[in-house]
């Protein structure tokens, strides 16, 4: 086979959606890492951005006041699955943006429209950069940012089954309130005016309540591999 054909087939975008705790971050670098590809996890550029205005002392509950800031912070993801990193303005973020003041503000500040214009501009620029394809994850993957994506895949999973997955990496949270801190959210992101959650028509639903962390690993590499077959 040439070489051209197989960069061909090589080259893949694969978007996966879905709300938080249904295991998009852990699976979407695992079948990055395992297939070569790239990964970007655009939700921690919306965490990003909200850590640069809390640290800033923007008023995250004006939408005018974020909406000027929006451009001023400088937003550099790094694409290695095993590896990923993020800085704001050459600082490294990646610890900042998991603390639980970032988690309670992300949604009000990714649901202002010239954050999401410009969030999602920077995010297509890197999956167009990435000439050996990439798995981008977030919540508006495929019917947003890359709604031409080879593969869209949706996961899913009961809000007891996300809760229980989220307190465990909280490590010690309280489990009815981390539920229903899920469902708060979920109702903010898919209840928002610009690019709310969703599944794509054309997506792959996967429920992962009853599944391994591994087993939706291979389920999502099998889906890959097939569409890179059938290109």
């Amino acid at each position: 086979m040439s070489t051209t054909v197989e960069t061909a087939r090589s080259s893949v975008i694969v978007a996966i959606d879905g709300p938080s705790g249904t295991g998009k971050s852990s699976t979407s670098k695992a079948v990055a890492a395992e297939l070569g590809l790239s990964y970007l996890d655009t939700g921690a550029q919306y965490r990003a951005i909200t850590w640069w205005m809390l640290t800033n002392g923007v008023d995250v509950s004006d939408p005018e006041e974020i909406a000027t800031a929006a451009a001023k912070p400088v937003i550099v993801s790094g694409t290695d699955p095993t590896a990923p990193t993020i800085t704001v303005d050459g600082v490294d973020a990646s610890g900042p943006i998991r603390t639980q003041e970032v988690t309670s503000k992300v949604s009000a500040v990714s649901a202002v429209p010239e954050v999401r214009t410009l969030i999602t501009a920077l995010q297509r620029s890197i999956a167009a950069a990435a000439t050996g394809g990439i798995v981008v994850e977030g919540r508006d993957i495929g019917t947003t940012v890359l709604p031409d994506a080879d593969l869209k895949i949706f996961l899913t999973a009961s809000p007891e089954a996300r809760a229980a997955r989220r307190s465990g990496e909280l490590k010690g949270a309280d489990l009815t309130a981390t539920r229903e801190a899920l469902i708060k959210r979920d109702a903010a992101d898919s209840g928002r005016k610009t690019s709310p959650l969703a599944k794509a028509d054309d997506a792959v639903e996967v429920d992962t309540t009853e599944l391994t962390l591994q087993q939706v690993i291979e389920c999502v590499v099998t889906l890959v591999e097939g569409k890179r077959v059938a290109a």
